[in-house]
């Protein structure tokens, strides 16, 4: 089934753009660059959207509702086109995965990740894919709002950019719904 929606998590505004929070929304902005997408203001999704065709057409979505609720955007998008959350992918950063490392999903918890967390209470259902991109972990769970609202140190985002651009060059499969194919791929990555 070709994938309908893709989602960057991300908080909106200037102070946020080089967060580790917005791992999604610079992946999305690269994802829109490539296929030659503009992302404009929708105020019905509370988000920036962009639509594409590729194989098959694709709908971009960066919520503007901050990180939190990010559900309100996505839910909002879901309704208004009809998307099953088995047709939605949604890209954002990962504590339990180190710079450097990105790894695809179906279903699964939130983890403590807030946009998540809301995503899933607003469409009632975890069976959504995730593209998860890694941004290492503080140490300690009280130094996370921290870790994420800031930006990640030289090499650490040499790293994270790499995995960005390893799972991008896997759209073609992601777009045509091939995961299997896209997670041997990208799973499959020599270790650092």
């Amino acid at each position: 089934m070709p994938m309908r929606l893709i989602v960057g998590l991300g908080n909106p505004g200037r102070d946020y753009i080089p967060t580790r929070h917005n791992a999604g929304y610079r992946w999305l902005e690269r994802c829109a660059l490539s296929l030659g997408v503009s992302m404009q203001p929708d105020a019905k999704c509370f988000g920036l959207v962009g639509s594409g065709q590729d194989t098959q057409s694709v709908h971009l979505l960066m919520p503007q509702t901050f990180m939190n609720v990010s559900g309100k955007s996505v839910g909002a998008f879901m309704r208004f086109y009809k998307i099953a959350p088995e047709d939605l992918l949604v890209v954002h950063d990962e504590l339990d995965l180190l710079p450097g490392e990105a790894r695809l999903k179906q279903g699964g918890g939130h983890g403590g990740h807030n946009g998540l967390k809301d995503i899933i209470n607003v469409l009632g259902t975890q069976q959504f894919w995730r593209l998860r991109l890694g941004i290492g972990h503080p140490g300690h769970r009280d130094a996370v709002a921290d870790w994420v609202l800031s930006s990640p140190r030289a090499d650490e985002s040499a790293l994270i950019e790499d995995a960005m651009a390893r799972s991008l060059a896997l759209l073609p499969q992601l777009l045509q719904g091939d995961f299997p194919a896209a997670m041997r791929e990208l799973h499959t990555q020599p270790k650092r």
